[in-house]
């Protein structure tokens, strides 16, 4: 009995943490409107780094699993009273170390929003996961999402 107290107690310290996610907040890129056949001409105007995994920080596997590992040791520690508060600080350690470790593991995936001034005035973003040797003030082509010099 004292066991799936405990358990549930880690779930619920788990179910928690979930509420304290954010939603994404990113804005949706400007390209939306064309279709991926679309060609275009222009310069770049600005070029901006954002890393995918620092806006999706919400509750990952990470997060749960470390919760119940952490659980799982704080269970083993003391007894009585002591035990339970080893186990709910376990829980909490445990997940706010798992969570750490999946936003790292996510922060290495870069990607950048090119904004273009195209030739006819307007202006259109599109989110690509590298740059390669593209510069500001560089006149270049923007064909199937993907923009690249010419």
């Amino acid at each position: 009995m004292k066991t799936h107290s405990l358990l549930w107690l880690g779930l619920v310290a788990a179910g928690s943490l979930a509420g304290c996610a954010t939603p994404d907040q990113r804005q949706a890129s400007s390209n939306s409107g064309y279709s991926s056949n679309y060609t275009a001409y222009g310069v770049v105007d600005s070029i901006q780094q954002s890393r995918g995994g620092v806006a999706n920080s919400g509750i990952g596997a990470g997060t749960i699993i470390g919760g119940v590992v952490g659980g799982v040791l704080g269970n083993q520690v003391g007894g009585g009273t002591g035990k339970t508060v080893a186990t709910v600080a376990g829980v909490a350690g445990g997940a706010l170390v798992g969570h750490e470790i999946d936003k790292n593991r996510q922060t290495t995936n870069a990607t950048y929003a090119i904004r273009v001034r195209l030739n006819n005035g307007d202006y259109q973003t599109i989110d690509q996961d590298n740059i390669g040797d593209l510069r500001v003030g560089d006149r270049v082509r923007i064909e199937n999402n993907r923009v690249s010099r010419y």
